[in-house]
């Protein structure tokens, strides 16, 4: 079987009669054009670790695997054949009353697993309150009504922009930048290089990033190829110091993009695998590089203004963007432990929570927390079994949907693990 573009179907075992409420899903792949190609994609080593009839073309992006009830890629449970949200349609206990009650019958997260080979846009995503506005007004471009918080967590080295800088690094860098400062305006430079106070910085930083965002196409093309002529040819310290091997990069995918800017201005994060950060509502951000699990709302809801050639809104996001400046340590989302086996991640939003459970062969199998909530659940590395009422054998790729108050008991293989990700409602 050769393997369709958009989905992925794991292994199954073959066990007689239906499952009752082990249900394995079949998500859907999206083939996004910066993601990773071929089997450097954790996407791609996933998908044909569950599926040993996929092909893996070398040249293709697996960018994306959605797991969740989203229309632009639902998942479907394999051994019944009907896609999850009609499932839960039909079978309401599956939610469980807790969530029913405040979200209806539904699964309200995506969680997804993403394979960046180069940079997504600069972005940012409406609260709920403008989200409804912005459906009302431009359903064609935003396409649901819901607010989109997201959360995620590094599977590899993992780069992002977020968030904007404290002032006194932005500061350092425009007096460094003649490139850039000689095609923004002067008194909005004066002003911010002159700010004093680190609390009250939106105004002055807001005047910048306006400038910037609606400055001529053609200077901004212009002064990025006189920034990266300069810093050629500058030591590796000051190259180091000015961000030339990133902007370089950015450059080579965005050439003349005035998103290469936006290192200068937005926190660039270095995560190590484990460490997270938290996307709330209305805070800038893009992802570089890397592999990571990522749980959100159900939205699509995205406004962009630089590194893609997707459609951008710079005035929408000019006005709702947050502007406060922040160090890095503030961006990074701890979780706390639960068990020995589990670690949690709880956003302050009611929509999803994420759960790393883990657990070794030299100890018992593990039983998950029972929760008021439906899970989503990925094996990310390890083999042995998972079971609800019937086994499965668990191994990198093999994603399960669990009902509200039932347990997923997860047994590793001898000498070895289970590592997995678990998505529920936060409530």
């Amino acid at each position: 079987m050769v393997l369709k573009s958009v989905t992925m179907r794991p292994l199954l075992m073959v066990v007689p009669g239906p499952r009752a409420s082990d249900m394995e899903l079949q998500c859907k792949v999206q083939n996004y054009e910066w993601g990773k190609r071929g089997l450097n994609s954790t996407v791609a080593k996933l998908i044909a670790s569950a599926d040993a009839n996929s092909v893996i073309e070398s040249n293709k992006p697996y960018a994306e695997l959605w797991m969740g009830t989203h229309p632009n890629g639902p998942s479907l449970i394999i051994e019944r054949d009907v896609l999850l949200s009609e499932y839960i349609k039909d079978n309401q206990d599956a939610i469980g009353p807790v969530v029913k009650k405040k979200f209806g019958i539904q699964v309200p997260f995506l969680l997804k697993v993403l394979s960046i080979e180069k940079a997504l846009s600069i972005q940012a995503h409406p609260n709920k309150e403008h989200a409804e506005q912005l459906h009302q007004s431009f359903p064609e471009r935003y396409t649901d009504p819901n607010h989109k918080p997201e959360l995620s967590i590094a599977l590899t080295p993992f780069e992002a922009l977020c968030g904007f800088r404290l002032l006194p690094q932005i500061q350092t860098f425009l007096s460094k930048l003649p490139e850039l400062t000689q095609i923004l305006p002067q008194d909005a430079v004066d002003a911010i290089l002159a700010h004093e106070e680190q609390g009250n910085s939106d105004k002055v930083l807001k005047q910048v990033i306006k400038a910037l965002m609606l400055c001529d196409k053609t200077a901004i093309a212009n002064s990025l190829k006189n920034l990266l002529a300069r810093l050629e040819n500058e030591d590796l310290e000051t190259q180091s110091a000015l961000l030339y091997p990133l902007v370089r990069r950015l450059h080579q995918d965005y050439p003349g993009d005035v998103g290469c800017w936006a290192p200068y201005f937005m926190n660039y994060m270095q995560l190590r695998p484990g460490q997270a950060i938290f996307l709330k509502s209305n805070l800038p951000h893009a992802y570089i590089s890397g592999d990571c699990v990522e749980c959100m709302a159900c939205s699509d809801n995205v406004v962009r203004a630089g590194l893609t050639p997707k459609p951008i809104d710079i005035e929408t996001l000019i006005e709702m963007l947050d502007y406060s400046s922040y160090a890095q340590e503030q961006l990074l989302f701890n979780p706390h432990m639960e068990d020995a086996n589990s670690c949690i991640w709880r956003p302050p939003v009611a929509d999803f929570a994420v759960v790393k459970i883990r657990v070794e062969s030299d100890g018992e199998p593990y039983n998950t927390i029972i929760r008021p909530s439906p899970s989503l659940i990925i094996i990310t590395s390890g083999s042995g079994e998972v079971c609800d009422t019937l086994p499965i054998t668990a191994k990198p790729g093999v994603v399960v949907f669990l009902k509200a108050s039932r347990q997923l008991t997860l047994t590793p293989a001898n000498r070895d693990h289970i590592e997995a990700y678990q998505a529920i409602c936060n409530v």
